[in-house]
């Protein structure tokens, strides 16, 4: 009879907890032991947000956590797909460019939208970082290293939760930005023989002036599949000029005329009729419509005035303050220009023949000089030692300047600046639709060189007396060069 021996058991003896699972149940009796978990759950918490609660704590908490961080990046990884290969489609839906004009009340939706959410993304890597730092039990730790893992726990809480209140910051500086710039509604208008053309358009608004005059009057035009780009000046004391059809056309059949009346505006300049519309005519009357699509009687007038000149459509305009023209090249971080001649700065001589060194408060020496806000100003403005045709083509060059500090480095490093300063002195009837196209077309503008046209005696036009057929060829031959045709063989 054989004896029995006791049955054995198949399961193998099981291991502590505290080695299966070291960092939700760690040996607490240990100092190196909870110091090195300390470093981990934070490094964890810093790479994979609730990837620490999902391992030493509440898991629940941890797979929102985890969750949340996933979504996030897939978002973040979409949108940086769109910006290198769908930039104007991916700017279309940030801004809300997309939801038609009678829903445009739902434009700043996807940006309010975006700054929820990094907000909401911030306060959980508070909670989450704190909630770490109560799993990681710092008394546990070593002493030395209880203050660094809690040093480290706070820096990089600063590092992550700031940049995701900074990204939702500049989402909510974007939206409030667009809407005090560019208009919700307003019709887009399909490009004019392949080119869009805004009339820029500069004034001082500073103390005194009741009724500004147009100090510099431009015409941008961008070629609507390149970006190439053509800035044309226009004399502002262009005299005589014709107006493309509208009212002003039908009040001066023959050209603009001059007034006696100085309360008119003296002459027949083309910066004038700012003076004449609101002042001596019934602007509303002459153009009722200009105030409801975000633009003014006298910027229509100026407008028909600039396409009787060029004979080419300009929908659209951008108004600059100059009053506070420094602040957003202070914003671009200044601007880098080649001095042709030293120039004064200063209001002017008090009387005749005051000689420049009594009146000027400075000077702009020749050379290459990197300018701020108020010396790019002076620069733009000086006069009394040039004429205006110099001063029109120093304007010209510093929109040129500012064109190239427009870099994608520049407007993320400088963003809240020059959204602040642009909301300050843009003024604009661009509708909001149209901001990502232009913005696609800005971008492939900066790798061309910008054409310049001056309509003054330099660019071969009598400004006294002007051929304004001879204007209008040789814009439409500068936009559209004329193909070369080969030469038949012999």
């Amino acid at each position: 009879m054989s004896v029995m021996s006791p049955p054995r058991s198949s399961a193998a003896p099981r291991r502590p907890v505290v080695e299966e699972r070291p960092m939700r149940h760690p040996d607490s009796s240990s100092r190196a032991v909870m110091t090195k978990r300390g470093w981990w759950l934070v490094l964890l918490n810093f790479l994979m947000p609730g990837s620490a609660q999902a391992l030493a704590g509440n898991r629940r908490l941890g797979r929102f956590g985890l969750g949340s961080t996933l979504l996030l990046w897939t978002l973040a990884i979409i949108a940086v797909l769109f910006a290198l290969l769908a930039p104007t489609a991916g700017l279309s839906i940030a801004t809300g460019a997309w939801i038609p004009d009678f829903l445009a009340l739902l434009r700043p939706l996807p940006l309010l939208i975006a700054q929820g959410l990094l907000i909401a993304y911030a306060v959980l890597w508070i909670v989450l970082t704190v909630d770490t730092l109560r799993l990681v039990r710092l008394v546990k730790t070593g002493p030395a290293a209880r203050f660094g893992i809690a040093g480290l726990a706070v820096a990089l809480l600063v590092v992550a939760s700031g940049g995701a209140a900074y990204a939702a910051n500049v989402a909510g500086t974007t939206r409030d930005t667009l809407g005090a710039i560019f208009q919700a509604t307003g019709p887009v208008v399909e490009p004019s023989d392949g080119y869009y053309n805004i009339l820029l358009l500069g004034a001082d608004s500073g103390e005194g002036r009741d009724s500004m005059r147009f100090d510099s009057i431009s015409v941008v035009s961008v070629n609507a599949e390149t970006g190439a780009t053509t800035i044309t000046g226009i004399p502002r004391d262009m005299p005589h000029f014709p107006f493309s059809e509208g009212p002003m056309q039908d009040k001066y059949p023959n050209g603009h005329e001059g007034h006696a009346d100085a309360n008119c505006g003296w002459g027949s300049g083309i910066n004038q009729l700012r003076t004449e519309v609101e002042v001596c005519q019934d602007g509303t009357a002459l153009y009722p419509d200009a105030e409801a699509n975000g633009s003014e009687p006298a910027i229509e007038a100026t407008k028909d005035a600039a396409e009787g000149i060029l004979g080419i459509e300009i929908p659209y305009y951008v108004f600059i303050d100059m009053h506070g023209f420094a602040s957003l090249i202070d914003a671009l971080g200044g601007v880098d220009i080649e001095v042709a001649q030293r120039l004064p700065k200063g209001g002017g001589p008090a009387y005749p023949g005051q000689p420049v060194d009594e009146w000027a408060i400075g000077w702009i020496e020749a050379g290459p000089q990197h300018m701020d806000g108020d010396t790019a100003q002076w620069y733009a403005r000086s006069r009394y030692t040039t004429d205006d045709f110099d001063r029109m083509e120093r304007q010209r060059i510093l929109q040129q300047a500012m064109l190239a500090q427009f870099t994608p480095q520049t407007v993320l490093t400088r963003f809240q600046e020059i959204a602040a300063a642009g909301s300050d002195i843009v003024q604009t009837d661009l509708p909001q639709s149209l901001v990502p196209f232009l913005a696609d077309l800005a971008l492939k503008a900066r790798e061309q060189p910008v054409t310049t046209i001056e309509l003054t005696p330099k660019g071969g036009i009598d400004e006294h007396n002007p051929d304004f057929a001879y204007v209008k060829e040789l814009v439409h031959n500068t936009l559209h060069p004329p193909t070369p045709t080969a030469e038949p063989e012999g």
